[in-house]
């Protein structure tokens, strides 16, 4: 019976959250996107086709600087994994405190809290790496 009620609440907080996102993203395209790219060249070739096809925010590098794809990508994935380390750190906080004095609960315990300190650290490297690397192959101007 406990599990189907935890599978029961489980179904019903992940359908509210489908729920909040479909009622707060936005059904209009941005300003950007409805502007027309102007494509007045009569020469059709790839690279023309490409730069009208094109938004005015599209990123044109890809290892460039600030705003190039490859930095957007990695910044939100070890956004990512910062965040679900931080989950992870909050979550072994509490299966600790609710422990009730079992050796082994308390053992599972302090071991997610230090793996998600681990992954913290791991994250925070990975970030200053990605940084340098970066840095160090792109030239400056």
């Amino acid at each position: 019976m406990k599990v189907l009620t935890k599978k029961t609440l489980t179904g019903f907080v992940a359908a509210f959250a489908f729920a909040l996102v479909a009622v707060f993203t936005p059904l209009t395209p941005s300003a950007s996107a409805q502007a027309e790219p102007v494509c007045e060249d009569d020469t059709y070739t790839l690279s023309n086709g490409i730069d009208c096809a094109k938004g005015a925010d599209t990123p044109t590098t890809l290892f460039g600087g600030e705003g190039s794809i490859f930095t957007t990508v990695v910044n939100v994935l070890l956004f990512v994994i910062g965040a679900i380390s931080v989950i992870m750190l909050i979550y072994g906080g509490i299966r600790y405190t609710t422990s009730a004095g079992d050796s082994g609960a308390v053992t599972s315990a302090k071991n997610t809290i230090m793996y998600a300190i681990i992954g913290l650290i791991i994250a925070f490297l990975a970030f200053a790496v990605v940084n340098w690397v970066l840095g160090a192959i792109t030239p400056s101007v």
